[in-house]
């Protein structure tokens, strides 16, 4: 059995760990709370907008240069990851995904060049150890993620894609379903399509999909090119806020059970060092009764 002073040691290293996790936990909560909000708030706006252009897209045929499908011959994979751990398998799930796409266009014949962009400095530092492989890191844009920043961004992929720079543009990250649970999706950015891969790799099927009786003034074709563009800012700004909400979810999650965790292994350290104190008590009483009987002899 441990002595008394290292177990008095190790009660002081668990519960100032736990009062750190404890913290954690709440800070986590508290953007939990806010990031949560934002994607709520966004995502009808932004499924109503898919929905409108799919009716068109759909019952009319009309494309734009984001419609175009060609040879996948130049790919680009957007990773978004966190720029904090702590956070569970949050990050690690995520680059696993990415690096199983890699594998697939590696398995391809011809197989295609693929470049990565990163957000967040976990997926950053994973994807640089690679040589040729990282073409740019956005780790800041995480800690402002303004529809501005992030629209800025989307608008230099979507500029490369009409440049024929890139063939395909896919983009792995988590969706937030609830603090417990986060979706590993992988969502083909362009082309513009209907295209939504769970971690299998399978495409989810559109649920209930409407089909509506719009009047478009001016035109089909004007709206849908003006929208298009606008779409596709908000739907990357979504996947980004998904991933921001999952991120907090994920760590809230984590701190909570390294909170619940130190808890019980404080109990088992006390019940250890009370342990421990009663032996030597014990002893002491037995050092002193020997002694006095000693004495009697």
């Amino acid at each position: 059995m441990a002595n008394l002073k290292e177990v008095r040691t190790r009660i002081a290293s668990v519960s100032s760990t736990q009062q750190i996790t404890s913290a954690m936990k709440m800070v986590s909560a508290a953007k939990f709370r806010r990031a949560q909000n934002a994607i709520m708030g966004m995502r009808p706006y932004a499924a109503m907008m898919q929905e409108i252009i799919a009716d068109i897209d759909v019952e009319d045929g009309v494309l734009t240069p984001y419609h175009e499908v060609r040879q996948p011959k130049n790919v680009l994979l957007v990773v978004v990851t966190s720029n904090k751990g702590l956070c569970g398998a949050f990050n690690s799930n995520v680059i696993k995904q990415a690096s199983a796409c890699l594998n697939h266009y590696a398995s391809l014949s011809p197989a295609p060049t693929v470049k990565v962009i990163s957000l967040g400095k976990r997926g950053s530092e994973f994807f640089a150890k690679q040589e040729g492989l990282l073409l740019s890191s956005h780790d800041d844009l995480l800690d402002a993620a303004t529809f501005d920043n992030v629209a800025e961004l989307c608008e230099k992929i979507m500029t490369s894609f009409c440049n024929r720079e890139y063939d395909v543009v896919e983009v792995v990250y988590n969706q937030f379903k609830n603090s417990l649970t986060q979706i590993l999706s992988t969502e083909q950015m362009l082309p513009v399509g209907n295209e939504h891969k769970t971690e299998n790799g399978e495409q989810k099927p559109e649920n209930g999909k409407r089909r509506n009786d719009y009047i478009f003034e001016p035109g089909k074709e004007q709206i849908l090119r003006e929208m298009i563009p606008m779409a596709l800012r908000t739907n990357f700004y979504r996947m980004v806020l998904d991933s921001l909400a999952s991120e907090h979810g994920a760590r809230m999650t984590a701190m909570q059970k390294a909170t619940d965790n130190a808890t019980e292994l404080l109990k088992e350290l006390k019940l250890s060092y009370n342990k421990a104190r009663q032996a030597a008590i014990t002893n002491e009483i037995i050092e002193i009764v020997s002694g006095s009987e000693a004495l009697k002899g």
